[in-house]
């Protein structure tokens, strides 16, 4: 699988590099014998994307190296560290672009179009989309951010090129000369274009909350087993693209055995790394008391003090240990609330002065998946 992503993400990548040499070539031709900024522009934006997929190949290469001992979990992160170089690349050419654009409106020079660059330009803009399109599908296809950030940058580049073609049917009809103002706006939006790739590349690097979709699908699984009353805690660990490795807490009854909590263990770690490709290292217990009727009332009463403020996503793992006279629990505040810290507290209290004879132990849990 991982031999049949590398080969799919190198393939497209030369495509998408072969492309954009010869469309930059032709577009470099055509500006400089035109005089034309924006189409001298849009040809160092063909380029810029030819370097970003060779870095993409480098990037796929060095991350499909083996784990060894410094690095047991492998390689996987360097993508993520190349689709931060590719995003340089591309905010350096728009800020060079953007430079060259701004001189030619303060020092303006006639532009001389003829219907050869018409021909290329309408050529260059049916490759673009043609590339966009499939570059886009093979990185859906394999999971690759590279890719489908690269089909999507030719959308765009498709679609500024309709306005460098605008621009010059303009010229040629009523002389009126607009190429260095769509130059300009050429140049913005490769800017920007940089800017939400470095974003996301940085994103990546920090660790973003996993995809929702995959976190409640995996709960869903894990719920499946009919000794488990509920799934939570869901962390996972991103090592590279379809690389997860992570941890759950699952609740079960008081009655099993350790044995038993082992069989349920490597059924649920088995199951999750078939379906899913996750590597579920470790799984947690939360006991629940099933016998004793103090416990299970006063589990009732506090449920009911800790949802009736807002801002509570999620209460578990709870526990009283009525010898030393303790109550543990774990709940999960919204990060949009105000003051996490402030309604922790007077839930706290709240408590508290309901089990006056008892030590609270209440863990502010983070919220780290759906």
């Amino acid at each position: 699988m991982k031999d049949n992503r590398e080969k799919v993400v190198i393939k497209t990548s030369v495509i998408s590099i072969l492309s954009n040499i010869v469309l930059a070539g032709f577009k470099a031709f055509v500006g400089f014998l035109a005089n034309s900024i924006a189409i001298i522009s849009d040809a160092v934006n063909n380029l810029s994307d030819a370097l970003s997929s060779l870095i993409t190949i480098v990037g796929t290469k060095l991350a499909g190296k083996v784990p060894d001992k410094k690095h047991p979990y492998g390689y996987g992160r360097i993508e993520y560290m190349t689709s931060l170089i590719v995003s340089a690349i591309v905010l350096y050419a728009g800020i060079t672009s953007l430079v060259e654009s701004i001189k030619k409106i303060i020092y303006p020079e006639v532009a001389d179009y003829s219907t050869i660059t018409l021909i290329i330009l309408i050529a260059g803009i049916i490759v673009k989309f043609i590339l966009g399109l499939y570059v886009k599908k093979k990185g859906k296809d394999v999971n690759s951010d590279s890719l489908v950030a690269s089909g999507a940058d030719a959308f765009n580049d498709a679609i500024l090129s309709i306005s460098v073609l605008a621009s010059a049917i303009i010229y040629m009809i009523f002389k009126i000369s607009l190429e260095a103002y769509v130059g300009v706006l050429l140049s913005i939006f490769i800017i920007k274009s940089g800017l939400e790739l470095i974003k996301e590349s940085v994103d990546n690097m920090l660790g973003v909350r996993v995809e929702s979709s995959l976190a409640k699908a995996i709960k869903k699984e894990v719920s499946k087993e009919k000794e488990v009353q509920g799934a939570y805690d869901l962390i996972l660990n991103d090592y590279g693209p379809d690389k997860y490795l992570g941890s759950i807490h699952i609740e079960v009854a008081d009655t099993l055995t350790v044995t038993d909590i082992d069989k349920i263990s490597r059924r649920i770690t088995k199951r999750v790394l078939e379906k899913y490709g996750v590597i579920l290292h470790t799984i947690g217990v939360y006991s629940v008391n099933t016998k004793d009727k103090f416990v299970i009332d006063a589990k009732k009463e506090i449920t009911k003090i800790v949802f009736s403020h807002n801002g509570i996503l999620q209460m578990h793992g709870f526990y009283i240990d009525q010898e030393d006279k303790n109550i543990s629990f774990d709940i999960i505040i919204d990060f949009k609330t105000k003051n996490r810290e402030e309604l922790y507290q007077k839930i706290y209290d709240e408590i508290q002065e309901k089990y006056k004879d008892y030590k609270l132990n209440i863990t502010l849990d983070i919220d780290v998946s759906d």
